[in-house]
């Protein structure tokens, strides 16, 4: 009986993944077919409906039930974690900018040194 629902539950998500893929692409040919003759407002309105009901037809399937388990997830696990404060932030910035400096300026002179023996062995001047 588990291999008879997930077979029936399997062509539902199908059915609903089309629909909702056809839900877009109204949004976007009607944006487009009524460009010019419908106002901005009324078409953004549309296409915001059409792609709130994508959503929702689209988070009735499997993965978007897993989906929205897995935000819910993941929005307890952003709670837990330790925010650094304004002054660990503001070290740890200013210790990537002068460590960034640093490479640039090594790297620099890196590439000017290579292409003084380059210009040496080759005899071409830059």
């Amino acid at each position: 009986m588990s291999a008879t629902s997930e077979t029936q539950s399997s062509s539902f998500d199908s059915i609903k993944w089309v629909l909702a893929i056809a839900l877009l692409a109204a949004a976007v040919v009607g944006n487009y077919y009524y460009g010019e003759t419908v106002s901005v407002l009324y078409r953004a309105i549309a296409v915001v409906l059409l792609v709130a009901i994508a959503g929702v037809v689209a988070g009735m399937t499997d993965k978007g039930r897993r989906f929205r388990s897995f935000a819910k997830e993941s929005r307890t696990e952003v709670r837990r974690v330790v925010w650094p404060t304004r002054q660990e932030a503001t070290q740890t910035t200013i210790i990537v900018v002068v460590a960034t400096a640093i490479v640039s300026l090594i790297l620099w002179g890196m590439d000017a040194i290579l292409v003084r023996v380059v210009g040496f062995f080759t005899g071409l001047e830059f």
